[in-house]
Formats: C-alpha cells, sequence, structure tokens
C-alpha cells in the first residue's frame, strides 16, 4: 500500500505580498526536495479537489464562508487581519487546500493509500470557526477530521500538532468534542498566545520554553502524547504537521531537527498500527526556512511510506 501525496498548481496562486513568508515558493521547495531524494517514485499524486461548502459547513458557519469568498479581491491584496490576506487566488487556493484534506481522509479510509501527506496552501490550524487568522482561512486538519467522524462514521479521531505555534483554531473547533483526541506542543509565551488557559479535557496541550530541543521535545512525545494517544485508541490519525519548530526556522526559537521529525512520525505510526488500521493524513501546517522544510517534509514522508 502507498503514501499518497496531494498538492495542486492552484496552490501556488495565493499570494500575500512580497516577502511575506507564507509563499509559493514553500511548495517548491518541497517538490524538488523529494524529487531530489528519489521519493517521487514511490509515492502516488494526486490532484487535489476543490472542498465542497458542505464540506467547509461541517466546521465553518455559512455566513463566514460567505465572508470569505466576499473578500476575495479581483486584483491586488485585501488583508483580513495583519498577517492574513487574500489575492486573486486565494479562494482557490483554501477549496484545494481544504479538499486535500477530504480526498486524503477517503483515501485511508477506502485503503486506496495507507496514509497521505497533503502539500498545500495556505494552511489551516489557526482557522477558527468563525475567524481568520494566523495565515489561516479554512481550518483543513478539522475539516478533513470531521469528515472522517461524520461521512466515514469513525466514533474516535486523534489530531496531532507539532508546529511551533498553537493550533487554536483546531482547539476552538474541537474543545469538549469527546470524539477527538487533540494532542500538541507549542512554544509559549508565543503567537497565538493561547492554549494554556483552562483547555477541555480532550486538550492534550503541553506548552514549551524557547530554546526547548531534541530531548525536551520526544520527552514530551514520550511521556505525555503516546499514554493519551493508546488510551483513546483513535481509529485515524490526522497531523497539523508544521515544520517551524526546526532550529533554522528564525520564526520561532526551538531547536527540532529532520530526525525529530522522522521520529515523532514513526511514534505516530506505531499508534496507527495499534487501533487505526495504520490510518494517518498529514497536512502541512508552517515551515518558513525553505531548505529546512524541505528536509523535514522528506523525512517525515520517508517515514510514513517505510522507505
Amino acid at each position: 500500500m502507498t503514501t499518497a501525496f496531494i498538492t495542486h498548481r492552484d496552490c501556488w496562486l495565493h499570494d500575500m505580498g512580497t516577502h511575506h513568508p507564507e509563499c509559493p515558493e514553500r511548495l517548491s521547495a518541497i517538490s524538488d526536495r523529494l524529487i531530489a531524494a528519489g521519493l517521487d517514485m514511490y509515492l502516488s499524486f494526486h490532484d487535489a479537489p476543490l472542498a465542497t461548502i458542505e464540506q467547509l459547513g461541517r466546521v465553518h458557519p455559512e455566513d463566514y464562508i460567505r465572508n470569505i469568498a466576499d473578500n476575495a479581491p479581483e486584483s491586488g491584496i485585501v488583508h483580513l487581519d495583519p498577517d492574513t490576506a487574500m489575492s486573486p487566488g486565494t479562494w482557490q487556493a483554501a477549496l484545494r487546500s481544504a479538499g486535500a484534506g477530504v480526498l486524503a481522509t477517503d483515501l485511508v479510509m477506502s485503503g486506496k493509500a495507507e496514509n497521505a501527506f497533503c502539500s498545500v496552501r495556505p494552511p489551516g490550524h489557526h482557522a477558527e470557526r468563525a475567524r481568520a487568522m494566523g495565515f489561516c482561512f479554512f481550518n483543513n486538519i478539522a475539516i478533513a477530521a470531521t469528515h472522517a467522524l461524520e461521512v466515514h462514521g469513525l466514533k474516535r479521531v486523534a489530531v496531532i500538532d507539532f508546529d511551533v505555534h498553537h493550533g487554536n483554531g483546531t482547539e476552538d473547533i474541537f474543545s469538549g468534542d469527546a470524539r477527538v483526541l487533540m494532542a500538541s506542543t507549542f512554544q509559549h509565551p508565543f503567537y497565538p498566545y493561547s492554549g494554556t488557559e483552562s483547555p477541555a479535557s480532550n486538550m492534550v496541550n503541553v506548552p514549551v520554553p524557547a530554546g526547548t530541543r531534541s530531548d525536551g521535545f520526544r520527552e514530551v512525545v514520550a511521556d505525555v502524547w503516546m499514554p493519551a494517544l493508546r488510551r483513546f485508541a483513535p481509529e485515524a490519525i490526522f497531523i497539523s504537521a508544521g515544520f517551524d519548530a526546526h532550529y533554522e526556522d528564525d520564526m520561532a526559537s526551538l531547536g527540532l531537527v529532520e530526525s525529530d521529525y522522522a521520529w515523532v512520525t514513526q511514534q505516530l505510526k506505531s499508534i496507527a498500527g495499534e487501533s487505526a488500521q495504520r490510518r494517518i493524513v498529514s497536512m502541512l501546517e508552517g515551515g518558513y526556512a525553505l531548505s529546512a522544510l524541505a528536509r523535514s517534509v522528506t523525512a517525515h514522508i520517508k517515514v510514513l511510506a517505510d522507505l
């Protein structure tokens, strides 16, 4: 069984302006590195479909979706907040990004792929139920996980977020939902300055201080995440795969390296093998140092694909 790699050329068309760190070159760096590493021949490639309003609406209110559509400019750039802007290509890219997670879920649930990685932008984990922020418009991972619950009939799914920033949007959407266990690490105090104030019982939030490196991260995963995941026994695992905790990424101040991303992927694969029939959907979130991002994604996919 193969690892699916899902992307779409429309995801390159989203542009938040010159020098913005969440840039189209992120996807090019990933694709180029996969080819250079010879991984492309081992993956099954798929074009991301456009998410439907029904799929978005399982997570976001209809008036919010309509507001995002109405803000899409015909030319130039429109800011929704100081960090988050729309260009003429943004609406289409956002629909492709959300649609990628839906397709990935369908592929792993049908057994056509063991797992999947979605190389898409804009990212999603900061998008709250009714608020765009932090480079994010629709919460891609929440849309995918909800698709597994409501369309494929799963009873329990886990959402894992190892981005350097807290996935406030995903927590906003799933807080108190007993069908979902969310486990995350994030630098704290740091944007979006959330995740530490009385989280719901289904949230396994582990803030770590600036300067945390491999040993600290691995200790959290082994001692906190893994026992919680085994108790919960998810039927599928969804990963918000942000790679901005890498020591080369100057957007933050953690110190992970490629081998840490490979290691945590292997830990999550072990849980998937125990209770989830090996089903994993991973979606790109952050990661802004292009070389480090590409190397880290490659390490992550190598483990997913058993290479």
